[in-house]
């Protein structure tokens, strides 16, 4: 007779496979939760002065903008100490030195409007300004504004100058580009992009179409008096004659030719008196800078830089002394590389924008192009990895998520997710939850099994 009260051996074996999962499960979810707590409570911040990271000594002062939902702007001394830290504006975009006076910049930034009021009926809205801030005493001037009624894709992300009372504006919110008179505030010039772009193109529209996010006013050489602009979503960088308009055959890239450029960022023109005319760009879908050398009346590839880590970059400057300033949004950093590709300068920043090297010109207009300085290219294919940040676990499903997902997917979900959240922390994330759902499952299937509860399909097939 068989002792049916005694638990049998596949009984216990089932009971200690379950254990041993349980907690495998519960240590992986642990594990995952200490990662994002610590990265919660304790990762890169500049959302007070305090809180900003200290830069290495460089010889020069340098300023950083950030935008998205962090929006600041901070300028270094070149010991490396914060010398001006300002969170007023929601965002803070391009940024650049006014003449003769280095310690003195204008920038574009932007607020959103969250209450109802007489300039924003239905919020939010925003107040787009062109501000100029004197870095040493702290004052800040309002040069021009103006409220638009959207927030979604409702930004200036960049002026530049053209004379003491004119600027260049890039208009996200409505696809153009305008010259005003900061002094009058009429509008004296402006480019719509619909003149020669089909609203097929891009983006939807009216959404966020074009997404205009630079203008360059061009000041020397043969191209002296146009202006560069970026299409961010039309992926091409496009040069305009205040007469002719567009100059079709000066176009850099084309549409969804992501092997040129996958939108964009911050290009910067080199004239032909340091070796131009060329472009440095901010390829930043494809997580790399790249520079373009106009030969022969066509454009050609002369030089690319990435790292294992780069994630989006929106910046990159050509300083005069060789190397190239870069920033990384999405790497948190701000950094400069040598001319043999190596990082010799790096910042921790939350979500970088912009960053200016004073003292060298707008834009380092000192700068010369790759090809006169003879610039190597460094690609992480080509063994110029340079992350340092070692490896772990987390790490190493991070790097596995960035490589599985769409790049431009990835940088969709950083960009939403809270500042303090990097690949490291999504790859946590990731792996809390898929861990957690799994075990739930197991669970409510051990329950079914041992409730002798059956789940039947509502289809059946009959017997023959």
């Amino acid at each position: 007779m068989i002792d049916r009260s005694r638990p049998s051996l596949a009984g216990v074996r089932s009971a200690l496979t379950r254990c041993r999962l349980r907690i495998a499960f519960a240590v992986l979810v642990l594990l995952s939760a200490a990662v994002v707590a610590s990265s919660a409570s304790g990762g890169l911040s500049t959302a007070s002065k305090a809180a900003v990271p200290a830069a290495p000594p460089t010889e020069n002062h340098t300023v950083v903008t950030e935008s998205g939902r962090a929006g600041t702007i901070t300028a270094y001394e070149p010991d490396g100490d914060v010398l001006y830290y300002n969170n007023t504006r929601t965002k803070y975009f391009d940024v650049d030195p006014v003449e003769d006076d280095p310690l003195t910049v204008e920038y574009t930034a932007t607020d959103t409007i969250h209450t109802a009021g007489p300039t924003c009926s239905e919020p939010p809205c925003a107040l787009n300004v062109i501000e100029r801030a004197d870095l040493e005493t702290g004052e800040v001037e309002v040069l021009y504004e103006r409220y638009d009624h959207k927030e979604t894709a409702g930004e200036w992300h960049d002026m530049d100058r053209i004379n003491e009372s004119h600027v260049v504006v890039a208009d996200i919110v409505a696809d153009q580009v305008f010259i005003v008179n900061t002094e009058t505030e009429i509008v004296e010039w402006l480019w719509d992009a619909q003149s020669d772009f089909s609203l097929e193109s891009g983006h939807s529209f009216p959404r966020d179409w074009a997404h205009i996010n630079d203008v360059e006013y061009i000041e020397r050489g043969a191209m002296a008096g146009r202006i560069m602009v970026s299409l961010r979503n039309q992926d091409q960088v496009v040069f305009l004659d205040r007469r002719e308009g567009l100059l079709e055959n000066w176009t850099l890239g084309a549409e969804n030719e992501y092997g040129t450029m996958y939108e964009q960022h911050n290009p910067d023109y080199v004239p032909e008196s340091r070796g131009g005319p060329a472009v440095v760009v901010a390829d930043s879908e494809n997580g790399r800078v790249q520079e373009f050398q106009r030969e022969d009346g066509e454009w050609n590839r002369t030089w690319e830089w990435e790292d294992d880590r780069i994630q989006w970059p929106r910046d990159a400057d050509r300083l005069p002394n060789g190397n190239t300033l870069i920033t990384d949004t999405h790497g948190n950093r701000v950094m400069e590389v040598n001319a043999s590709g190596a990082v010799v300068w790096q910042v921790g920043s939350t979500l970088p924008y912009d960053a200016e090297r004073l003292e060298t010109g707008a834009e380092s207009e000192g700068g010369q192009s790759a090809q006169e300085l003879g610039l190597e290219s460094r690609t992480v294919t080509d063994g110029g990895d340079t992350d340092t940040r070692g490896f772990g676990p987390v790490e190493f499903v991070g790097r596995l998520l960035e490589r599985v997902l769409p790049h431009r997917l990835t940088n969709a979900l950083i960009f939403v997710a809270p500042v303090w959240i990097g690949k490291g922390e999504a790859a946590a994330i990731a792996v809390g939850l898929l861990s957690g759902l799994t075990w739930a499952s197991l669970e409510i299937g051990w329950w079914l099994r041992e409730s002798s509860v059956r789940v039947r399909l509502p289809v059946t097939r009959e017997r023959e």
